[in-house]
């Protein structure tokens, strides 16, 4: 068992959790859709006890009738889907602090997958640093571009 920790943008939610592995999916169903305003979100999914909240428990909202989700009601970020009645809970991928350490190992949801916006490999590319009207607003604003 490994433990990481994640949060929210802001910060004012906090998390930790015990790992067994480094497996993720992808769902790409319309509600996870919807919730995140994305094409599809990465989820990790473990047991509700191998999770503690270090600062506050996420804010929650009833997404479905089967489901909740968690989110920081100050950024937005969402956190959690959390099936009624379940042991268990997914965790959003992009929340991790180490996100790279996540490998998918299955896509579900695929009723509604969009394949031309997640097979990017032949796309252009370009980091933040090198786009200069983004670079000039972080080095106006704090002098240095964000971590």
């Amino acid at each position: 068992m490994t433990v990481v920790t994640g949060g929210c943008q802001c910060g004012r939610v906090r998390y930790s959790v015990e790992l067994a592995d480094d497996d993720a999916y992808l769902c790409h169903c319309r509600m996870c859709q919807r919730a995140t305003g994305g094409v599809s979100i990465a989820f990790k999914f473990v047991p509700r006890a191998a999770v503690t909240w270090l600062t506050r428990e996420p804010d929650r909202y009833a997404s479905s009738p089967i489901a909740t989700r968690g989110f920081c009601r100050e950024c937005g970020t969402p956190l959690t889907y959390e099936g009624e009645g379940s042991d268990h809970l997914d965790l959003t991928v992009g929340s991790f602090d180490d996100t790279a350490r996540f490998r998918p190992v299955e896509n579900v949801g695929v009723e509604s997958w969009h394949a031309g916006w997640l097979d990017v490999t032949g796309l252009p590319t370009q980091r933040t640093d090198q786009n200069v009207t983004i670079t000039a607003r972080w080095m106006a604003t704090l002098g240095k571009l964000p971590d």
